[in-house]
């Protein structure tokens, strides 16, 4: 068959069906049947002035009450940490908001593991913004939906594909959202590798390469405070790729995974050995420290391949712990040409305009900077200059932006529920078959088959 007609044979026969059942072990047994109603093209009833309370206001958690807590017609009405610390410097930080009016009144809640679950109790709040340790975002997610909240949740949604379930079950429950807040997919480069790919200018997408590699060793001094103080945990509790959403979520929505065009169907995943955190502690902390007394079994280095229904592969790689530049790769090839990132660089068979003949050489230099002039995603060309100054180079900003913009609206989110599921469930099923010496992992269909009618991620201006 070719490709095309493997698309028109996928969409014309019993494939939903079998979607619906297209579960492995845990995966199958955590599913059960819907009781409500599917979220993929769901859209809220229209909030004019929206209601924020936010669970976890460390280092990303501060970030997000500047930026939320500045958009008119928001009013930012309760925080919820563990230290008084955050408390007082949210609080500072809200009284300095050129918006500080709209935010009198703020209910804190801090100092135990549970007040977060009384201010959901006490706070009249419409959307909850979660920023805590990752093993944290399941279940408050899942208690703020049915405590009539729409949950927005930092990277990765949750950890297991059990809370996976249970959130996807709650939220068609409740009918209330809960999206990943995937930064990365509101990036410059990123918006304008979307555009290019819904042009169809790479012509059929084949392949797509993902990564999160980013050395993060440093945040082992952040010893009792910080992200450091949990995330140092993970590499000795659990095996393969613990945060694969940056690198892979733009690449899904390149290739329309779960939005009617394919979806994931298996992957396989390999680590390397352990062996940098053990020597970082090592070389950093006394031989009775905490850290030195960590038994990190985690590989430095994970390659996963996915493969999708239609037969397309992706790679997706992880390493926080090797002395390398920062990169997410960000690759899409195409039968016609390919887009790359880290820097930025495309190659389309017929060349581009006047600065390449063929795809035998990447645009550079200023070719790269027409490309951006012709193809900047309209979304990019609107917001930029709303957002460029609020983190991670204006992705930050054009993504919070969006959601209250969607919620103001009644439109689409940018980011359903079964992407942000989809692409956090890597981290069990890498897991797997890492100790399983590389066998193959089916993934969990979260729309149970209801991805062939859900609506492509909409280019807009």
């Amino acid at each position: 068959m070719s490709f095309y007609d493997r698309r028109r044979f996928l969409k014309t026969t019993a494939i939903s069906s079998a979607f619906l059942t297209t579960t492995k072990l845990d995966a199958k047994i955590h599913s059960s049947e819907s009781k409500g109603k599917y979220m993929g093209d769901f859209i809220a009833p229209r909030l004019d002035k929206i209601k924020i309370a936010l669970i976890g206001v460390g280092y990303r958690g501060k970030g997000h009450i500047v930026r939320f807590g500045s958009i008119p017609n928001t009013q930012i009405v309760a925080i919820s940490d563990l230290h008084e610390v955050n408390i007082s410097k949210s609080l500072s930080i809200i009284d300095n908001l050129k918006t500080s009016k709209n935010h009198k009144n703020v209910k804190t809640y801090w100092g135990d593991e549970n007040k977060w679950k009384l201010m959901l109790k006490e706070t009249n709040a419409d959307i909850v913004v979660i920023s805590t340790n990752w093993n944290n975002h399941g279940i408050m997610a899942v208690e703020s939906m049915k405590k009539d909240l729409h949950a927005f949740v930092e990277v990765p949604m949750a950890t297991s594909i059990k809370e996976l379930w249970d959130i996807v079950n709650t939220s068609e429950k409740y009918q209330k959202h809960c999206m990943m807040m995937e930064n990365v997919n509101y990036g410059r480069e990123e918006l304008m590798f979307l555009n290019i790919c819904r042009k169809g200018l790479l012509g059929e997408l084949l392949h797509g390469e993902a990564a999160y590699i980013h050395d993060l060793r440093s945040q082992m001094f952040e010893e009792e405070m910080g992200t450091g103080s949990w995330r140092t945990h993970q590499y000795e509790k659990k095996k393969g790729n613990l945060y694969p959403t940056h690198g892979l979520g733009p690449v899904s929505q390149y290739m329309n995974l779960l939005r009617t065009e394919d979806t994931f169907k298996t992957l396989v995943s390999f680590s390397s050995p352990s062996a940098g955190r053990k020597i970082f502690a090592k070389d950093n902390f006394n031989k009775n420290h905490k850290w030195n007394k960590l038994n990190f079994q985690n590989g430095d280095i994970n390659t996963t391949v996915i493969k999708t229904y239609l037969g397309r592969t992706i790679m997706v790689q992880w390493d926080e712990t090797s002395p390398r530049p920062y990169t997410r790769l960000n690759l899409i090839q195409g039968t016609k040409g390919a887009l790359a990132g880290g820097p930025t660089r495309a190659a389309f068979d017929g060349g581009f305009e006047n600065f390449t003949k063929d795809s035998h050489e990447w645009i550079k230099g200023e070719g790269i900077q027409r490309l951006y002039e012709k193809y900047d995603h309209p979304m990019y060309k609107r917001l930029n200059d709303l957002t460029k100054d609020s983190g991670h180079g204006g992705m930050d900003g054009m993504m919070v932006y969006r959601i209250i913009e969607c919620l103001r609206n009644g439109e689409l989110l940018d980011q359903n529920i079964y992407e942000g599921c989809a692409w956090s469930s890597l981290i069990e099923l890498t897991s797997n078959s890492v100790n399983q010496g590389g066998v193959p992992q089916e993934f969990p269909d979260f729309t149970r088959g209801n991805w062939v009618s859900t609506k492509p991620f909409n280019i807009k201006s």
